[in-house]
């Protein structure tokens, strides 16, 4: 399961990173967009400190400049590809508080692949509005990576 999650999170790494060297070329960046990017940012890291046991630095929603998402970016992959490293059970159950206050508990795994397939579910919202705002969106096909 480690070299499972560790194709998914190069994958993650390599989509996210093609999405801020693009914005990093443009003008200025589509509000939404930027909001949903700062998003899957934000998400990512609230996981890993969750996994972790730890408090959250960002809030859910909490926008940052276009200039900040490469090294957020890294830091939540260097966490989350230490945490991958060092589980014995991907099966561990993970106690949580939502941003709402409720308590939870989910298996690490899923916890694992919900982060991919949030951050790959706002990545097409990003797309789809880049291409809205005459952007051309970039391939991240999973297959294009792979290639």
């Amino acid at each position: 399961m480690e070299v499972f999650f560790n194709q998914l999170f190069d994958y993650n790494f390599y989509c996210n990173k093609n999405i801020i060297e693009q914005s990093v070329t443009l003008d200025s960046i589509p509000e939404k967009s930027g909001k949903l990017f700062s998003h899957i940012l934000n998400a990512h890291h609230i996981w890993n400190k969750r996994i972790l046991n730890e408090d959250k630095e960002y809030d859910v929603w909490e926008l940052h400049k276009v200039d900040t998402w490469q090294d957020i970016h890294y830091e939540n992959q260097r966490a989350t590809f230490e945490i991958i490293r060092n589980t014995d059970d991907f099966n561990a159950r993970v106690d949580f508080v939502t941003t709402e206050g409720r308590g939870f508990a989910n298996d690490l795994k899923d916890i694992l692949f919900h982060i991919i397939n949030h951050s790959t579910h706002h990545r097409g919202q990003i797309l789809a509005d880049f291409r809205n705002n005459s952007i051309e969106p970039l391939k991240l096909d999973y297959i294009h990576f792979k290639r």
